[in-house]
C-alpha cells in the first residue's frame, strides 16, 4: 500500500531580528496549517506541523529530507505553506525566471527561494508523487493593483521596501545561493526527480489575502473540499477554488517533472 507523509508550515509572524525590525504579523496562517494537517490525517497521511518560530530553514529542509528518506515510488508527499511571500532578483538569468525574479517563502529566519524548495523536491525518489499548496503572495515591485483596495485583514506580502532593504543587506548570500543551486540543477531539458503538482494562492504578480480564520485561498480550498465530498481531479479542484476567489487573486496550477495523467486525474489528497 502507498504511504503518505505531509508537512504543514504556518507562520503568523517572523523574527524581527532577522528582518530589520519587521515581524510580518498575520492572523490565520497557523490555523491554515492546523486545518490542512487535519484534512491530511483524515486521508491517511502522517503529518508534521511546524508553526511560526519552528519554521526555520534548517527545520523545514530537515523535515523534507527526512520525508525523502522514507518515501518510495508510488508514495506521496503533501507540502503546505501559509505565510508571507516575497521576491528577490535572480542573477542566474532570464532563462530560469522570465521576470528575472525568484519567488520566496518568508520563513521565520530568512527567505527560502523557490529554487531551494524545488531542489529539495528533486531529492525524492522518482515515482514519488508530490502535491504542494502555497498560500502566500508571489509578488514583487509590480504588485500594486490600481483601484483595488486592500482588505482589512491584510495581505500575505512582505512589503516591497522591506524586501529591497533585506535583499541589499543579504545580496551576496542570495547571489551565491542562486549560483550554487543553478550548478546543482539538471542540465537544460533533462527531467530529473519526482512529479510534482503545485497550486499557489495567486499569480506571481498578485497578492494573497489573509483572513480572520483562514487565508482566502485556504478557506476557498476547504469549502471546495467539503470534508471530502469533492469529486474530481487536480485540474477540477484548481478551477473550483479559482471560481471562489476574485480576479485579483487567481490561483495558479503548475507542474514539474511531467506528472502522469493518472496522477492529475486522481482525487486530491489520495494516498
Amino acid at each position: 500500500m502507498p504511504a503518505g507523509l505531509s508537512l504543514h508550515l504556518g507562520l503568523n509572524k517572523v523574527d524581527p531580528d532577522r528582518y530589520e525590525g519587521w515581524d510580518g504579523a498575520l492572523v490565520a496562517c497557523e490555523n491554515d496549517a492546523h486545518d490542512m494537517a487535519r484534512l491530511a490525517r483524515a486521508k491517511g497521511f502522517s503529518d508534521t506541523v511546524l508553526l511560526t518560530p519552528d519554521c526555520t530553514v534548517d527545520n523545514v529542509t530537515a523535515a523534507l529530507r527526512q520525508a525523502a528518506g522514507k518515501l518510495e515510488p508510488g508514495d506521496i508527499l503533501l507540502f503546505t505553506y501559509s505565510g508571507h511571500g516575497g521576491q528577490v532578483p535572480d542573477v542566474t538569468g532570464p532563462d530560469d525566471e522570465p521576470d528575472e525574479l525568484d519567488e520566496t517563502l518568508v520563513l521565520y529566519d530568512r527567505q527560502f527561494l523557490d529554487d531551494e524548495l524545488y531542489q529539495e523536491f528533486r531529492g525524492f525518489a522518482d515515482g514519488v508523487r508530490i502535491f504542494a499548496l502555497l498560500d502566500c503572495c508571489h509578488s514583487g515591485s509590480g504588485i500594486e493593483l490600481p483601484g483595488a483596495p486592500l482588505p482589512e485583514t491584510g495581505i500575505r506580502l512582505m512589503p516591497v521596501p522591506k524586501q529591497q532593504q533585506i535583499y541589499e543587506r543579504d545580496q551576496g548570500f542570495f547571489e551565491e545561493l542562486q549560483r550554487s543551486l543553478k550548478k546543482a540543477a539538471p542540465p537544460d531539458g533533462e527531467v530529473r526527480g519526482p512529479a510534482a503538482i503545485l497550486i499557489s494562492a495567486c499569480q506571481d504578480n498578485q497578492v494573497a489575502n489573509d483572513g480572520p480564520v483562514n487565508g482566502a485561498f485556504t478557506g476557498a480550498l476547504l469549502e471546495v473540499w467539503e470534508e471530502g465530498a469533492f469529486r474530481g481531479g487536480y485540474r477540477t479542484f484548481h478551477r473550483a477554488i479559482q471560481s471562489r476567489l476574485p480576479a485579483t487573486q487567481s490561483p495558479n496550477l503548475y507542474t514539474t517533472g511531467s506528472p502522469a495523467p493518472a496522477f492529475l486525474r486522481q482525487k486530491p489528497f489520495t494516498v
